[in-house]
């Protein structure tokens, strides 16, 4: 079994049993029936509250309310403040304070704003709470994706913890040597550059590093690559893709004919 790795959480859920593929298609029919669906909130709400109910049952409802909170509490707040108090839209006065008016107009703005960004977290980490990022790209490869490509689309997923580790790990070397990071903007400008240039550099060290890896074990090896652990698939699961594919294809063609006619 994979070990834990940035959002990656292993578990022998039917979710985490599912083919990579099959969770890529259903992901991103819930991102376009979010952003393109009809009856603007309706169709964000459902695909939500549907990726919330596939996490519960998968055992990942705590990892997801635990990112929504740090990631999109403050941002909601400051999505209200802004479109409350400044959205030309505007009409409907709530209540007054000072030279400020908070408008209804705004606040519902918001709160469909609020209320997308919410489902597209919860319908990503259907994805990648419970996807490797290894089994991703050789799902892809296995598709007939390039393998360059294929890398190059899993290969945030497997950088990003490691990143943010390094940062992790400067900020205290830094920190022990006298540097000054929290304070005012002026003491946080100013440890900027001490922060960032060994991240850059030891990045740059690290990409140089894993290309030499990659280029040893014949990456660029013009052959049928292979994996020590093939992926399940069933002809269950293709059905489903081929649903996922045709509810795609429906909801954006639809959304173009609604704008045409000016019906939505």
């Amino acid at each position: 079994m994979y070990r834990s790795i940035g959002l990656y959480q292993p578990g022998d859920s039917f979710l985490h049993g599912l083919h990579p593929k099959t969770k890529l298609f259903m992901s991103l029919t819930g991102l376009i029936l979010i952003f393109a669906g009809p009856g603007d909130g309706l169709s964000a709400a459902i695909s939500g509250l549907f990726a919330m109910m596939i996490l519960w049952r998968a055992g990942l409802a705590r990892l997801a309310f635990k990112q929504m909170r740090r990631l999109l509490l403050f941002f909601g707040l400051i999505l209200v403040l802004i479109h409350a108090l400044f959205n030309p839209e505007n009409r409907n006065i709530l209540f007054e304070f000072g030279p400020f008016s908070v408008g209804l107009e705004g606040l519902i703005f918001a709160a469909l704003i609020w209320l997308r960004l919410a489902a597209a977290l919860m319908v990503s980490l259907v994805l990648v709470s419970s996807t490797h990022p290894a089994q991703l790209v050789q799902a892809l490869a296995e598709s007939g994706l390039p393998y360059q490509l294929a890398y190059l689309i899993g290969s945030p997923l497997l950088l990003l913890p490691q990143v943010l580790d390094k940062i992790k790990s400067i900020r205290a070397a830094q920190q022990s040597r006298g540097l000054e990071v929290q304070g005012n903007f002026f003491i946080r400008a100013r440890a900027l550059f001490p922060l960032a240039a060994p991240l850059i550099f030891s990045t740059l060290v690290d990409v140089e590093e894993r290309s030499l890896a990659l280029e040893f074990r014949g990456f660029n090896a013009p052959f049928i690559k292979t994996s020590l652990k093939p992926l399940a698939d069933s002809l269950t699961q293709i059905w489903i893709r081929r649903g996922c594919l045709m509810i795609n294809i429906g909801v954006i063609l639809s959304g173009v004919w609604w704008r045409i006619n000016g019906i939505y």
